[in-house]
């Protein structure tokens, strides 16, 4: 279901042996080794939920940005994205994910830095680096409230490459199609809005197994499982987990 448009387009530009293969994931012939290896989740506490309500899941054409490719997208909330770093500024990176769009990272005071589960000083993200940014997601752009770099990671180019995840096209609907278990009573707008820690995990652990794409919001649903809501890919948009952040499906 692609009931919003993504929010850049894959590029083609080569920088080094590691962004050239983000930028052409459909190439990659990892092992599923680097997998695990390029896509470290950082291990976080769970926080209480927001409280955004349903309504709020919804495109709003007062409240949303309008992405590169058109057509709104939901009010900033808590997700994130997995990339290879292209440039660096004194406050901001910005990196390309396994399907080639382009993410920028603003950065703060508040903004940690990890390497695996261990604190970094913000000068370990460097050019040519993997990385996991979580924070506040505003169409293309995150406000980091974590940035973990993934030693030896591919940028998220083999799992996409393994879950089949398809780059944004402009005018090429997307499939319905799904992949493993997609809750029956599922509706779209369903559910509350989650933030903090447990937006950050469940982002984490589907950015693991479905990157590519930029997580732009993270949905508790009433059996308790999460809804894991994409944009900037044709599919999947929605990446299902269980209430132990475990990937179920998605679609």
């Amino acid at each position: 279901m692609n009931d919003y448009e993504p929010a850049g387009h894959p590029t083609t530009t080569a920088d080094g042996e590691r962004r050239t293969r983000a930028r052409r994931w459909h190439s990659s012939k990892k092992s599923a080794w680097i997998v695990a290896a390029g896509l470290t989740v950082a291990i976080v506490g769970i926080a209480g939920a927001g409280t955004a309500s349903a309504a709020d899941l919804s495109p709003s054409t007062s409240a949303a940005a309008t992405p590169v490719g058109g057509g709104p997208v939901a009010a900033p909330a808590d997700g994130g994205a997995t990339g290879i770093v292209d440039s660096k500024s004194a406050s901001s990176f910005t990196f390309a994910t396994a399907t080639g769009v382009e993410v920028t990272v603003n950065e703060n005071s508040a903004t940690t830095y990890r390497v695996g589960v261990l604190p970094v000083p913000a000068s370990v993200v460097q050019k040519g680096e993997s990385v996991l940014a979580l924070g506040l997601v505003n169409t293309s752009t995150i406000t980091a409230s974590q940035v973990t770099v993934q030693p030896f990671g591919d940028g998220g180019v083999a799992a996409a490459q393994a879950a089949g995840v398809i780059p944004f096209q402009q005018g090429v609907p997307s499939p319905t199609q799904s992949v493993g278990q997609i809750p029956t009573d599922y509706t779209e707008g369903d559910g509350t809005i989650v933030s903090g820690a447990v937006a950050d995990k469940a982002t984490a652990a589907s950015q693991a197994v479905v990157p590519g794409g930029i997580v732009d919001r993270v949905v508790l649903l009433s059996d308790g499982d999460y809804e894991v809501h994409n944009i900037s890919i044709n599919w999947p948009h929605h990446v299902f987990l269980n209430k132990d952040f475990k990937v179920l499906g998605y679609e």
